[in-house]
């Protein structure tokens, strides 16, 4: 599963703002908090759920913002420049705590379990520090979570390091920083350390021992003991889990000398029941406890139950093989891996039930140490909690029917879930992903198309990297449904790209009522802002029918909707049969749409409103003919606000007026409201 060759497009790409020392550099402003007993505001993507009712995920969980509650720290933020604590924290601001000060949330629901959302200096030297944070209830009931930033903090050029003291990765690749080659300019540029420092943020989980009803007050407050360090929260997660799973006659994990407390390693009992499962067509269960798993268990003709996510944890260390395996891997780590697909992939296999906690804490893109991964096919994965892995399930086809439902795959060094090679006829419904460092979501049809694929009801938040979710190349697939919020930076929302060696797109792509929110990022190589979707034609035509139905795009930080070549293909690859219709924009810090690309589109049904610029930037394929620009916009009818500037689709801009501004200045959207 090499990658290098998807991502080698990000050697050009640089910053925007770079974090000033290690773990503090907040960027944006900062205000105190206020103090006040907050009443319980719960959000969805940082927004007021109204705005977003029927789509995304829904797993049972009410999310707060940090900046929402009572506190006595400093509010960070708003601010959407890529390499800032703000820009990676949910709707773009956090709530930064020194020692004795305190963020306190009012539950919405009864509640006996939270999730906090947090980020921790780094060491020095990078790897790492752990540090103290106090949670106590109603004033009482404390606790003392261990925070660690082990898993988190990169830096430097694609694919990153964990030094923040490390020169630069590439000196041959051109850089903003400098405007130049380094290693071929007299005299060589000075460059800033740390680089590039990134991916801030991290997640704990933690059970409170008791049911506490709506009303009670969770306090998080950063000690004055020792080992306390400033402590920035984004966000508390609440929720009431369910007791223990049991499963009454099956193949116990326990039997086989598995061990419960993690101290020793568990996967050769694990094996073992899965073999005496197989025998007997059981299923296998693995009880409450933590079970230490250093290696991939494979799997094929199981099912595997846990007693939830929250009460069976497979987790391991992360092991140097001693001679790279045959596919480029120099690790391995705890995973679930159906037969390669080579070997004719693993067929009925269903997991459900349990955590995967991984140990990954760089990217290596050969490593396959990633939650779930091989070729699985007419199986199922459900309730599963995916953290540190490096791409939480990557699947390598051909492999057919497989369904993904209810699961959380956070903080990953890569993407969360991608379909390569050759999946079909496959679901992914009702997950939740945050904090990836890759696409969020992904259909990569390297070698082998990707067919008929849905992507639906997700919630995708935070992707440090890249997209929320992208497609690239395949036939017949579907976007539906889903909430994508804060992309940080080179990608945004939704992407559908012809790059990274895709077959082409074919037959139809349905993108259908999905909700964007805050997305679009500034790509530094271009010197412009991506569209919360965005068409990619790089290296071959888009012409397969694209219908985009029924999407909202809320606070789009530059525009709505964006379709471009790169310069030197420009006169060589086309985006055409795309078509827009019953869609809402509702803020652009610049156009509604803007075209870099020759093509055509049709707009039925589009209103727009706090339009921050001319509703079409139209640039074509920048050869500026006196027929006027290589895009055409055909309006069907119905396409109604706008502006400052007057409608978005103005008559006088059709069917393909040359309307191009390269960089028109940026408007702040108001906040999104009740269409």
């Amino acid at each position: 599963m090499a990658r290098s060759s998807r991502r080698a497009w990000r050697r050009t790409i640089a910053v925007v703002t770079v974090v000033a020392g290690i773990g503090l550099g907040l960027g944006g402003t900062a205000q105190a908090g206020t103090e006040e007993a907050a009443e319980a505001v719960v959000t969805r993507a940082g927004l007021d759920p109204a705005l977003v009712t029927g789509r995304g995920a829904d797993l049972g969980f009410a999310e707060q913002e940090a900046e929402n509650a009572a506190t006595n720290g400093k509010v960070i933020g708003p601010d959407r420049s890529a390499y800032t604590l703000p820009a990676e924290a949910s709707g773009r601001k956090a709530v930064t705590l020194e020692q004795g000060q305190y963020v306190e949330f009012t539950l919405p629901s009864a509640a006996n379990a939270i999730t906090v959302r947090y980020s921790i200096p780094d060491a020095p030297n990078g790897g790492g520090i752990t540090a103290p944070l106090d949670v106590t209830v109603n004033g009482r009931d404390r606790t003392t979570m261990t925070l660690t930033s082990q898993y988190a903090w990169l830096y430097n050029q694609y694919p990153f390091t964990n030094d923040p003291n490390a020169g630069l990765l590439h000196d041959d690749w051109w850089i903003t920083e400098c405007g130049c080659v380094p290693s071929a300019t007299t005299p060589a540029p000075v460059i800033a350390k740390p680089f590039r420092p990134n991916h801030f943020y991290d997640e704990q989980r933690l059970l409170l021992g008791r049911t506490y009803k709506a009303g009670d007050t969770v306090r998080l407050a950063v000690p004055t003991r020792p080992g306390a360090v400033p402590t920035t929260v984004d966000l508390l997660d609440s929720q009431l889990v369910a007791a223990p799973h049991v499963a009454i006659g099956a193949a116990n994990v326990l039997a086989f000398g598995a061990d419960p407390t993690g101290r020793r390693d568990s996967a050769g009992a694990i094996d073992k029941a899965i073999a005496f499962a197989r025998r007997g067509h059981r299923v296998v269960y693995i009880p409450p406890g933590t079970y230490q798993v250093n290696r991939h268990v494979v799997v094929d003709d199981v099912t595997i139950e846990g007693a939830g996510s929250w009460y069976t944890i497979i987790k391991g260390h992360q092991v140097t093989l001693d001679a790279p395996a045959p596919d480029g891997s120099v690790h391995t780590g705890v995973g679930f891996y159906g037969k390669d697909a080579s070997a004719g992939g693993s067929h009925n296999v269903h997991l459900s039930g349990f955590a995967i906690e991984g140990d990954v804490r760089e990217r290596i893109d050969t490593d396959q140490v990633n939650g779930i991964g091989g070729a699985l096919s007419d199986s199922t994965i459900e309730g599963l909690y995916i953290h540190h892995t490096k791409v939480g399930m990557w699947f390598d086809g051909p492999m057919s029917n497989l369904r993904i439902t209810g699961n959380v795959i956070a903080d990953q060094i890569a993407d969360g879930l991608n379909f390569h090679t050759g999946v079909t006829d496959s679901l992914v419904q009702n997950n939740f992903v945050r904090n990836t460092g890759d696409d969020g979501l992904a259909m990569w049809s390297e070698k082998t198309g990707n067919a008929r694929n849905t992507f639906d009801h997700n919630t995708v938040q935070t992707p440090v990297l890249a997209n929320g979710i992208a497609i690239y190349g395949g036939t017949d697939n579907t976007v539906s449904d889903n909430l994508i919020a804060d992309p940080i930076r080179e990608g945004s929302a939704l992407h559908v790209g012809s790059r990274f060696g895709a077959e082409p797109f074919t037959g139809h792509l349905w993108i259908t009522g999905n909700t964007t929110v805050r997305a679009g990022t500034y790509e530094l190589n271009w010197k412009i802002g991506l569209g919360a979707i965005w068409f990619y034609a790089l290296e071959k035509n888009i012409d397969a029918d694209i219908q985009v139905t029924g999407d909202t795009f809320l606070d789009n930080t530059y525009n709505a909707i964006m379709l471009v070549t790169d310069w030197p293909v420009k006169d060589k690859y086309t985006i055409t049969n795309v078509h827009f219709k019953d869609v809402r924009v509702d803020g652009t810090g610049t156009s509604v749409v803007s075209a870099r690309a020759a093509g055509s589109a049709t707009f039925e049904n589009v209103d727009a409103r706090n339009v921050g610029a001319v509703g079409v930037n139209n640039c074509g394929s920048f050869n500026f003919p006196a027929t006027g620009s290589e895009f055409t916009l055909t309006d069907l009818g119905g396409n109604d606000g706008g502006g400052t500037t007057g409608p978005w689709l103005a008559p006088w801009e059709l069917p393909n007026t040359i309307t191009c501004d390269d960089r028109p200045p940026v408007v702040t959207p108001p906040a999104p409201s009740p269409w």
